[in-house]
């Protein structure tokens, strides 16, 4: 794969679906092939929105944030996120890789916790501006097979991994929906098979993705 321009691809889906495996083995296969990646985490991926991660996933004191609070924090990990990092990167020829990005804001805090979603797209798109990815790898998976596998790990849950059941087949259907509706960037992918299956098939949506810019 060549260096250049930079590619921009997001990783989408609920809980349990199997994001950081796959993340992890698109950036081996990328780099292996000679291509320089860089693999950033929303909410986080600079000093600042790792402080608004902190406050929105693991602190005592996140557990009282208001929808309305939880939104415009996401939206200014990414704002920094974007200028910060993103944006430049994409300049230089890298291969961005983002664990969740605007569809998540969506998705989380616009479908499932019921905020309007008008507002919650004006501040998505104040936050991100022209830069959005190129392709969006949704990994679907039915959500009481995603609630096992999170509840199967034995390790303390996060406030987002804590919520009840139904508020992840909320997020399951909204991502569904997304993709309903921006079926051009959104790329559904069947999250219940082996991992090698699935990253074969990211690989061939990269490809088709790339040729087509």
């Amino acid at each position: 794969m060549t260096s250049s321009p930079g590619f921009l691809l997001s990783f989408e889906g609920s809980e349990g679906c199997g994001k950081s495996t796959q993340i992890r083995l698109l950036a081996e296969h990328l780099k292996a092939k000679g291509q320089t990646v860089e693999v950033m985490r929303e909410p986080g991926g600079t000093l600042i929105g790792e402080e608004i991660r902190h406050l929105l996933q693991h602190s005592k004191e996140g557990q009282a944030l208001t929808p309305e609070s939880e939104l415009l924090l996401f939206a200014a990990s990414r704002a920094q996120l974007v200028r910060e990092k993103v944006r430049p990167l994409l300049k230089s020829g890298v291969f961005v890789i983002l664990d969740r990005f605007l569809d998540s804001t969506t998705v989380y805090q616009g479908i499932a916790r019921g905020l309007p979603l008008a507002s919650v797209q004006a501040i998505n798109a104040f936050a991100v501006g022209e830069t959005k990815p190129h392709l969006t790898v949704l990994l679907d998976l039915e959500t009481a097979t995603a609630w096992s596998r999170i509840h199967a790990t034995g390790r303390e849950l996060d406030r987002m991994e804590s919520q009840p059941q139904a508020f992840f087949e909320k997020v399951r259907q909204g991502y569904l929906q997304l993709a309903k509706d921006e079926p051009a960037r959104i790329a559904i992918v069947d999250a219940d098979r082996s991992p090698e299956t699935i990253h074969g098939d990211i690989l061939n949506l990269i490809e088709t993705h790339r040729h087509a810019l």
